[in-house]
């Protein structure tokens, strides 16, 4: 048996449903539950207030997907053989985006596994892993998750990831999640049943923002923490990317990324290897890298949007849209010396001006840059991508 705890200071009442049988969970202090579930394998679900069951916003593992029922996991079963791994530094890697889904035929895990050598032999340090978190349906980008804590079975699972993150390193490839903490998909999220996980206050392309800085919101940046710190621990990731970080809405003294930098950043004192975070930003803010000490929130590196744009108006001549301020070698040579073209100057597509400059004490490899990306791909009309257009 293993105590389960939940906070869910909404409902008046929740019981913890095994075997066609309901139990009454206990309640605790500040809207916290517990209660007593089997070892790993049991099957539960949680209902509130008597109506429908729900799974677990903590669980591991959804076996029939985002509404069935959770699934105990014990990360103990699993046996690593990777003791011997230190990780992989940010600076000088090489990423390759993975999308688990589409990466083979079949789609899962175990077959991406067995494509590994091939990346090796590109020159590869490191995989990129799309969101693998379980969300609804059979296919998707992943980024419409719904259960953060649990790996997409379809994919494979929890074992299917830890099999994958274990086969890399021991090919000497680092592996980094792609995590998506500014919104949740509209199909099976049960989380505001719950509690304020999100808040009208602010808004977001998404709909609602998550709840980082209103009433309640202690817990909520406490789940986003607890969701890093556990892909880092239990699946021996080497790293996160943060997906849009400038919809994260947070006003509090102390933002979200500091606090998730310095969790990082004390779980891989103790487990002995670099462990970095890299954030996408629309900002072209240079406190996102910028140490902690200096002011900054302290993440090791950002996407960098500006030299893709610049690459891509001047290669293609495509100049529309946000392209309409990037065409040009002098563009690319800024982008390729400054990281940000938009430091404070005009930008056409926004009618304002944007950005500010990196200062000269940032190093170079704080800043990830490609030719193309998911986002550039996917969001395009027919999909194309560059080394299909040009020669």
């Amino acid at each position: 048996m293993s105590t389960l705890r939940l906070w869910a200071p909404l409902p008046s009442s929740v019981e913890l449903e095994t075997g066609g049988r309901r139990t009454p969970m206990t309640p605790q202090s500040d809207g916290w539950w517990t209660g007593e579930v089997g070892g790993h394998g049991t099957d539960y679900a949680l209902v509130l207030d008597g109506g429908e069951p729900r799974p677990d916003p903590r669980s591991a593992w959804q076996p029939d997907g985002v509404h069935g029922p959770s699934r105990v996991v014990d990360h103990g079963e699993f046996t690593w053989t990777d003791t011997t791994w230190r990780g992989v530094p940010l600076a000088g890697s090489v990423l390759y985006e993975l999308h688990v889904g589409t990466f083979t035929p079949e789609g899962t895990f175990d077959a991406a596994l067995e494509r590994l050598d091939h990346l090796v032999e590109l020159g590869v340090t490191a995989v990129e892993l799309l969101p693998c978190n379980a969300f609804a349906g059979r296919w998707g980008w992943g980024y419409d998750g719904v259960a953060w804590f649990a790996v997409h079975e379809p994919y494979g699972g929890p074992d299917g990831l830890k099999r994958f993150v274990d086969g890399a390193h021991a090919r000497g490839l680092g592996v980094v999640m792609d995590v998506v903490y500014n919104h949740l998909g509209p199909a099976g999220n049960y989380l505001p049943e719950f509690g304020p996980y999100l808040t009208e206050a602010h808004t977001t392309p998404w709909g609602p923002a998550v709840n980082l800085d209103r009433p309640g919101s202690d817990e909520v940046r406490r789940y986003v923490l607890d969701n890093a710190v556990m892909w880092l621990r239990d699946y021996h990731l080497d790293g996160l990317r943060i997906d849009a970080v400038h919809a994260l809405v947070d006003e509090r003294a102390t933002h979200l990324l500091e606090e998730l930098s310095v969790e990082v950043e004390a779980l891989g004192s103790r487990l002995g290897k670099p462990l970095f975070l890299i954030a996408e930003s629309d900002l072209n803010d240079p406190r996102t890298v910028t140490a902690r000490e200096a002011g900054g929130l302290g993440l090791d590196g950002q996407w960098t949007d500006d030299v893709h744009h610049a690459l891509h108006a001047t290669l293609t001549g495509e100049t529309a849209g946000y392209y309409g301020d990037f065409g040009g070698l002098d563009v690319v040579a800024k982008a390729l010396s400054d990281a940000f073209v938009h430091d404070g100057r005009w930008s056409s597509f926004r009618g304002r001006t944007h950005g500010r400059p990196v200062p000269p004490s940032i190093p170079g490899h704080r800043f990830v840059v490609y030719l193309q990306d998911h986002d550039q791909v996917g969001n395009r009309a027919t999909g194309d991508r560059i080394s299909a257009t040009l020669s």
